[in-house]
């Protein structure tokens, strides 16, 4: 029997490599999860419209956004809804 590299239990080798793959799982799963941060971040948001023409003494409020039209809220209780691509106004709707 050889003094400088005993036997090891069978228990204790397998738990070794079990310890080994799970650091390896670890490691992967890290790296994919900083991976999927990294292109769900990265990725451009909506595209907001550089001027908005509102009526005159009014202020916006809110802005909100679909596909092809913008909304902006008024101070005077008004939700004016304009189209995306043109910036025309779309429709006009009262707030009671």
């Amino acid at each position: 029997m050889d003094t400088d590299n005993p036997d090891e239990p069978a228990n204790l080798r397998f738990l070794r490599r079990m310890v080994t793959v799970l650091t390896v799982v670890m490691i992967g799963g890290v790296l994919v999860l900083i991976f999927v941060l990294v292109t769900r971040l990265s990725d451009q948001g909506p595209t907001m419209p550089r001027s908005i023409t509102l009526p005159d003494g009014s202020s916006a409020q809110a802005f909100t956004q679909g596909r092809g039209w913008y909304a902006v809220v008024t101070d005077a209780d008004e939700i004016l809804i304009f189209d995306q691509l043109t910036g025309a106004l779309r429709q006009t709707v009262a707030i009671e």
